[in-house]
C-alpha cells in the first residue's frame, strides 16, 4: 500500500514538474515569427518576435510566457531622459507589485550583434550593469531611437521584437506618475505599480 502511495506521489509530482518547466523553443517550432499579446493593468501591447535573427532570447522569452511566469510582474522602470527632454524605455517582468524579485531561470548569452536596433517600440533583453550575458526575465520597450543601446566597441542590449499594436498602452504607461523607491533605490518607479496580467502566445498566421 505504502509504495502505491509512493509510486503515485512520485508520478504526481514528475508530471507537476514537466508542467512548470515547459521550454518556449517548442512553442511554434516552424514559427520565426511568434506572437504575443500583453495584458496589463493600462492596456494591451501586441509583439511580433524574430526567432530568425534572435533566437535563444525569444525561446528563453517564451519560455517565461508559457510557464506563466510574467503573470503578476509589473513595469518597474518608466524612465525619461529629461535632459534632452525625450522618452528612454519601459522595463518590466523581474519584479512583482511589491517590488520583490521574481523568480530566474539562468542567464544566456546577448544576442545584440544580430542586426536589430534599439529603435522606438522595439522590445530588447535587459542585462546587469557590466554585464552583458546576465539577462534572465527582464526585458523593455525602447520608447525613442536609444543608438547608445546598439552594440559597438561594447555589447549592446539585445533587441528581440517589435511592438506591432498597443502603442497607446505604452504611451499611457509612459505618462505615469513615478518617484523613488526604496527597495528598489531609484527615482524611475512607478508609484502605482503597472501590472502584467497576463502573456498569451497568439495564433500562428497561415501563410
Amino acid at each position: 500500500m505504502n509504495r502505491v502511495i509512493i509510486a503515485c506521489a512520485i508520478f504526481i509530482f514528475s508530471n507537476l514538474s514537466f508542467a512548470a518547466n515547459k521550454e518556449g523553443r517548442f512553442v511554434q517550432k516552424d514559427n520565426l515569427f511568434p506572437r504575443v499579446e500583453i495584458t496589463t493593468s493600462l492596456g494591451v501591447i501586441t509583439l511580433e518576435l524574430d526567432r530568425s535573427r534572435a533566437p535563444i532570447t525569444v525561446n528563453n522569452f517564451l519560455t517565461y510566457v508559457v510557464n506563466g511566469d510574467y503573470k503578476g510582474s509589473v513595469f518597474h522602470r518608466v524612465e525619461r531622459d529629461e535632459a534632452n527632454e525625450q522618452d528612454f524605455v519601459i522595463q518590466g517582468g523581474g519584479y512583482d507589485k511589491e517590488y520583490d524579485g521574481m523568480f530566474e531561470r539562468p542567464p544566456i548569452f546577448n544576442e545584440s550583434g544580430n542586426g536589430m536596433k534599439n529603435d522606438i517600440y522595439s522590445v530588447a533583453m535587459a542585462y546587469q550593469d557590466s554585464k552583458p550575458h546576465s539577462g534572465t526575465r527582464q526585458f523593455f520597450f525602447n520608447m525613442d531611437n536609444n543608438k547608445h543601446l546598439n552594440p559597438g566597441r561594447d555589447w549592446g542590449f539585445a533587441v528581440f521584437g517589435n511592438v506591432i499594436e498597443g502603442y497607446e498602452t505604452l504611451d499611457k504607461i509612459m505618462q505615469v506618475e513615478t518617484g523613488f523607491n526604496e527597495k528598489l533605490g531609484y527615482t524611475f518607479i512607478p508609484k502605482k505599480p503597472v501590472i502584467i496580467y497576463d502573456v498569451a502566445i497568439l495564433k500562428a498566421i497561415e501563410l
